[in-house]
């Protein structure tokens, strides 16, 4: 027979009401009486019905996390956080994908906004515009995206392109390429900004590359731009892409890193097991993941905040990038006088641009 709030209520010693408000509005319950409710719970087995929960409360304990790309290794880490971090505040999270489309990226949030009590949105590709109308209909915390007025979880991408084109000087490079990202993305405009500036700091050629698709395929398509910029060394806008870039230079008889160093952003799996083992910028995904949900409770709980968090990112110099840059330029190109080229498309972009 399955145990009743009567059965906890009695056990307890406290009114049934008691019970429902331990579990639906513990910040109304004494500490003490909470510990001592939930505890009888755990031991007599009992488990609150969530539908009742939500049709007295208003409130479905569930959560929704939409990211861009579900088989990118950069989002995993981030959900499996983000599910352990909601576990342990009584929630649950439903993950939904937007293979990189806007128009499904707003479909998602409207259909998830009747069963959820709030969204973690990562890597919006909609404008600022459509994602304030969003949020009037449904709490949102936005993970590598900044929209004024709305609460963000970023990771300092800036930060972390500066660290790689010092790096990059440091070895002794004076022709770097840089490899954007996504049209309009708010990630690959923070890098090309930090990179631009690292770059006329250190007096070096930086080429802009772009805007690529954020995967294996469009790092390889990008090989041949690579090798007709002449750089001897490259950032990509992410790790799937810096791979798929040193797979085009294989198949065009360049080496990694004796002909062209190359350096990843995320620091993801795949980086740490490729051939050579990949240079990257860590970007702190788990804790991002924690702090989006920590951040969606407090804005959905009577609290709602505007806190904008930004976590630090960090070089982690691997193989790619172990040489010093070769005598002449990869296939003998001359190197050309200072300049910065290519767009990233973000200035045609709706107000706002995108994300990762």
């Amino acid at each position: 027979m399955a145990v009743t709030i009567r059965d906890v209520a009695r056990a307890a010693g406290v009114h049934i009401s008691t019970v429902s408000r331990a579990f639906s509005a513990p910040h109304l319950v004494h500490a003490e009486t909470r510990a001592k409710v939930l505890s009888t719970a755990e031991e007599l087995g009992y488990r609150p019905n969530r539908a009742a929960r939500a049709l007295i409360t208003g409130r479905t304990h569930n959560i929704g996390l939409i990211v861009a790309d579900i088989a990118n290794p950069f989002f995993p880490p981030l959900i499996k956080a983000a599910e352990s971090q909601a576990r342990m505040r009584d929630h649950h999270v439903f993950v939904a994908e937007t293979d990189e489309d806007p128009l499904v990226e707003a479909e998602l949030v409207q259909a998830l906004s009747k069963q959820v009590d709030g969204i973690v949105l990562c890597s919006p590709r909609l404008n600022n515009g459509a994602i304030e109308q969003l949020a009037r209909e449904v709490p949102l915390v936005l993970v590598n995206r900044r929209v004024p007025g709305l609460p963000s979880v970023t990771m300092d991408v800036a930060q972390g392109a500066g660290l790689a084109i010092d790096h990059l000087v440091a070895d002794g490079h004076r022709d770097i390429a840089l490899l954007t990202g996504p049209r309009g993305s708010w990630t690959s405009r923070e890098q090309r900004r930090a990179a631009t500036q690292a770059a006329a700091r250190s007096g070096v050629r930086l080429t802009v590359t772009g805007p690529n698709q954020p995967t294996e395929e469009g790092g390889i398509a990008a090989a041949e731009h690579v090798v007709g910029s002449g750089a001897t060394a490259v950032l990509t806008y992410n790790d799937l892409m810096a791979i798929g870039l040193i797979e085009g230079l294989d198949r065009l008889g360049t080496r990694v890193p004796a002909d062209v160093s190359v350096i990843g952003v995320d620091d993801t799996i795949l980086g740490r097991v490729t051939r050579p083992r990949l240079t990257t910028v860590a970007t702190p995904t788990a804790a991002a993941g924690r702090a989006a949900v920590d951040m969606l409770l407090q804005h959905g709980d009577d609290r709602r905040t505007t806190a904008q968090v930004s976590l630090q990112t960090e070089l982690i110099v691997r193989d790619s990038t172990s040489a010093p840059p070769p005598r002449t330029p990869p296939h003998g190109h001359a190197a050309a006088p200072p300049a910065v080229d290519g767009t990233d498309g973000a200035a045609a972009e709706p107000r706002g641009g995108a994300a990762t």
